[in-house]
């Protein structure tokens, strides 16, 4: 802990973002509480993130950073700071990383909170130290305790007890809403996007294989669902999708439609919101369909559902790490590898498409 903080609510704060799309859906808690308090809220995030922000009701600005994943970028950063200057009083860095700091360090913002991360000691005048790692408690409350740092507390220590409602929401605005509904329209092959008459299947995970339920799971669940199925995912997903959609058809011709890749972020928000059901790994967009409030059925493998649950009354979590029937018992999860160090991926190989099916 960096001391305890005597100081004045911030009126203009800068909001540094994560860069993955399920850790910015668990910021909204975070972002939330502070302009519940007023606070103006402007978020500078990466551009493949910003649409996440864009449906949070509490940002009143979003500001695109042209940067890429890896890399100081330094040149870039300085022109942003100095872009910045003079306009915010606090900035709260939600990345544990030494470039995030950056920016409200070379714009002067003088408030400038986060957690010690990667030795951030001269770039952040007020510091929360990382709880170990058997002690860490869920991301929503880990970013969520960054709000007491701009009030006067005393010393507090995570896992902190929180007051009030964790659960991330997002929602779009109507007009991009009816925006992104109008553009998917004209997609020739898929069906009519009524409310409630699909259901989305998510079945990629950035961080690697190990969270990543198989494909024929993915697929022979399609066969069984007795509505369209859109799969959805990025560019890098496409051949995932494209299995599940092929294995799928084959049987159920046309039942199944390969999305990955061919959407922006923002039209996937408006088919995950008005989906009928969502199956998905833990995943960015899995935390989008619990922020939707989207009844869904989350897989987990190598990661674990007590630290990045779907926090959603309608989700309903897979994993067999907790399962007392599943024999022998998986005493290696969570592992939180990007792939199976023992190669056999008995966390979710042994998922089978019926057991998702029942809890849809």
């Amino acid at each position: 802990m960096a001391g305890t903080i005597k100081k004045a609510l911030a009126k203009n704060a800068l909001i540094i973002a994560p860069q993955w799309i399920g850790d910015a859906v668990m910021t909204e808690p975070l972002l939330r509480r502070l302009a519940a308090r007023g606070e103006r809220l402007t978020v500078a995030a990466l551009p493949w993130i910003a649409p996440v922000y864009r449906a949070m009701p509490g940002v009143a600005e979003v500001i695109e950073m042209p940067f890429k994943h890896g890399g100081l970028q330094l040149k870039g950063r300085w022109k942003l700071a100095r872009q910045l200057r003079g306009r915010f009083e606090a900035a709260y860095v939600c990345p544990n990383s030494l470039k995030s700091a950056l920016i409200p360090w070379l714009a002067g913002i003088p408030r400038r909170m986060g957690y010690t991360g990667e030795m951030r000691f001269g770039l952040l005048t007020d510091r929360l130290d990382n709880p170990q790692l058997e002690e860490r408690p869920p991301m929503v409350e880990w970013y969520a305790a960054l709000s007491l740092m701009g009030q006067t507390y005393a010393e507090p220590e995570l896992p902190m007890k929180l007051t009030g409602d964790l659960r991330p929401v997002l929602k779009m605005p109507p007009q991009l809403m009816d925006q992104a509904l109008e553009e998917l329209s004209r997609i020739p092959s898929l069906p009519v996007l009524a409310r409630n008459s699909y259901v989305v299947f998510a079945p990629g995970a950035e961080y690697g294989p190990a969270k990543r339920w198989p494909a024929k799971h993915f697929a022979e669940l399609a066969i069984k669902i007795d509505r369209p199925v859109l799969v959805l995912g990025s560019a890098k997903e496409h051949d995932i999708a494209e299995e599940i959609t092929r294995i799928a058809n084959a049987q159920q011709p046309g039942h199944c439609h390969n999305l990955a890749g061919n959407t922006n972020l923002v039209q996937a928000f408006a088919l995950i919101a008005n989906a009928h059901r969502v199956v998905s790994n833990d995943s960015g967009l899995m935390h989008v369909a619990a922020a939707f409030g989207v009844p869904q059925v989350a897989v987990y493998g190598s990661s674990s559902p007590e630290h990045t649950p779907p926090l959603n009354d309608r989700a309903r979590v897979v994993w067999l790490r907790v399962d007392p029937n599943y024999q022998p018992p998986l005493a290696c999860a969570p592992c939180y590898e990007r792939t199976c160090p023992l190669g056999h991926m008995r966390c979710l190989e042994d998922v089978s498409a019926e057991r998702v099916y029942k809890l849809l």
